[in-house]
């Protein structure tokens, strides 16, 4: 009788998830533990140290997919405000690790902008709700303006890949809210332009005594490389020149698990964080590389059902960017490891080894979660 009580109450916290969304997640992070351990063969701890984020990432996860929307949304202004502050303060006082000011001691050293990540559709997807039956042309300015404080000031730490990963995931919530493609089509035009002139004058503007404004000198380097990674082979371009090998090796069904002689002989450089794809690609082939884009194509695709059901403006919104923010991890990373894209250290979402990363995509999955639980529990 105790027992059957004590399951009544219980059973309330496990029930009314995605469960389909879930085990999506769940596969990739199966094969990412697969790969991660051919892939550190020779660093012994990396798999266990993962094995304890995937714990931890799934107790936040189901944390946050208990709590309300209503909840959430009451967090949203509040961890908006907290992450701006940090990364103000860490534009004034922050520590500078390797060229880069992304940290802060705040009696433990934490990186702001991985706040954000999470913060930034919160906080758009709670002004959009607010402004629903009154929503305006210049709502979409304010809710840029909003997105472009946090960016900014990520983009100068400097960031880049982490700027994206924030931009990305407002900018959603601002399309998905009814931004009009209109709108959109002259940025991806002049973006289309932009990348046609640099490959049309790569020899000219990628000189040493040549400037990029609103640039660093090493994000220039950077896509130079991109466009001709044989112009420093031992340096940036190592990275893709590796990767894109390791890639091409793999053949059509891979050299089996354990066998990739790339990142065995260790050609590959972060072949277990940035570069896990090319491990991947490389002992799978292309049969197996086309199965996970397949797996993630699916969790998207689940995920956006989620949002499309979801009970509020709010819950649609923000179960809506988060997924699409999936995309972009996913897009960022394999585009980066195959040569198409620069570097800018995004990992490969479920799957790079690393703890930050693992738990601020588990918060986001518990959001989605939660957003669709809302749904699921009124319906029943």
């Amino acid at each position: 009788m105790l027992i059957e009580t004590y399951s009544k109450r219980i059973k309330p916290f496990f029930t009314g998830f995605d469960r389909t969304f879930v085990l999506f997640v769940v596969l990739l992070i199966a094969v990412g533990i697969l790969t991660l351990y051919s892939a550190s063969f020779n660093m012994p701890g990396r798999v266990q140290d993962q094995l304890r984020n995937v714990l931890l990432t799934f107790v936040l996860m189901w944390g946050i997919a208990n709590l309300s929307p209503q909840i959430l949304m009451r967090l949203a202004v509040p961890l908006y405000t907290v992450g701006i502050s940090l990364l103000i303060a860490v534009a004034l006082f922050g520590l500078v690790r390797k060229g880069a000011q992304r940290w802060i001691n705040i009696g433990i050293v934490v990186q702001p902008s991985e706040i954000m990540k999470i913060a930034m559709p919160l906080m758009l997807a709670w002004y959009y709700q607010r402004r629903e039956s009154a929503l305006r042309w210049y709502d979409h300015i304010a809710a840029l303006a909003l997105l472009a404080i946090p960016v900014g000031l990520i983009a100068k730490q400097p960031d880049l890949g982490t700027a994206v990963l924030v931009f990305a995931a407002g900018f959603f919530v601002i399309y998905l809210a009814g931004l009009s493609f209109k709108l959109i089509l002259p940025i991806l035009l002049a973006v289309t332009i932009a990348a046609g002139s640099l490959i049309a004058f790569e020899h000219k503007i990628c000189q040493p005594q040549t400037q990029w404004p609103l640039l660093h000198d090493y994000q220039k380097h950077r896509i130079c490389t991109l466009l001709d990674p044989t112009t420093d082979p031992l340096g940036k371009g190592f990275h893709t020149i590796q990767a894109v090998i390791a890639i091409g090796s793999g053949g059509i069904f891979g050299k089996g698990w354990l066998k990739g002689t790339q990142a065995h002989l260790e050609f590959i450089p972060e072949r277990h964080t940035d570069f896990i794809f090319a491990v991947y690609a490389e002992e799978f082939g292309l049969v197996g590389s086309i199965a996970l884009l397949l797996l993630y194509l699916c969790l998207i695709v689940r995920g956006l059902y989620v949002a499309a059901n979801g009970a509020t403006l709010f819950a649609r919104l923000l179960a809506g960017s988060l997924t699409l923010s999936f995309f972009t991890y996913a897009f960022v990373n394999i585009g980066m490891v195959i040569g198409l894209l620069p570097v800018v250290g995004v990992p490969l979402p479920f799957m790079s080894y690393g703890g930050t990363a693992l738990v601020t995509l588990g918060i986001a999955v518990g959001l989605v979660l939660s957003m669709g639980r809302q749904k699921r529990l009124i319906q029943s």
